[in-house]
């Protein structure tokens, strides 16, 4: 686990430098045994560590030995997606710029076909294939927003999303898989955006 910590952490910072992590914004999290580690509120992620996680419940509350630290505020996020797919080890979460313009031009989703980096995501085997990724609403009512996210389960057959002028989540039974989910994503939407504008 401490090197998953550790590689995590610096996935996190490498993120920041890329300007995915603008202020103190974007969550991350892995599972571990059973237990949901996610990372801390309010922690600059450019100097972002492996202790600046702490465990929590299913329900996206602290758990007795984190009580007096803040989860961020999208932790059940986190604890939906683990829930809804079981198999799921890390999720990674993006404030990018480019998954907010797109955000702006597209209703429910944003469909891609004939790019050679579609197969970063599990399970596409071709260019040709049509990927479709769900954008949801936002909202700073969380419950409300797991209830999306339980609606449009059958949508994330991509292992990602986007939510609409806030950002992107993407997830994979390991950090690598996770990191080609996220970046995959993120460079479609550049392209995207680029081509059309």
């Amino acid at each position: 686990m401490n090197k998953l910590k550790q590689d995590l952490a610096q996935t996190i910072r490498n993120y920041h430098a890329k300007g995915w992590s603008p202020a103190t914004s974007t969550n991350y999290s892995f599972k571990d045994a059973g237990e949901i580690y996610v990372s801390r509120s309010g922690i600059d992620k450019s100097a972002f560590s492996e202790d600046d996680f702490m465990i929590v419940n299913p329900d996206g509350t602290p758990t007795e030995a984190y009580r007096e630290i803040k989860p961020s505020a999208e932790t059940l996020i986190h604890c939906v997606l683990y829930d809804l797919f079981p198999q799921t080890g890390v999720i990674l979460h993006a404030h990018s710029v480019y998954s907010v313009l797109n955000s702006q031009k597209y209703d429910d989703e944003l469909i891609f076909e004939g790019y050679e980096i579609q197969k970063g995501f599990k399970g596409q085997h071709t260019h040709l294939a049509q990927v479709s990724i769900p954008v949801l609403e936002n909202t700073q009512d969380m419950e409300e927003f797991a209830r999306w996210m339980r609606a449009a389960q059958d949508r994330f057959s991509h292992h990602c999303f986007i939510i609409r002028n806030h950002g992107t989540y993407a997830w994979g039974e390991t950090l690598f898989e996770a990191k080609r989910h996220l970046e995959t994503l993120e460079y479609l939407l550049e392209v995207n955006w680029r081509l059309n504008h």
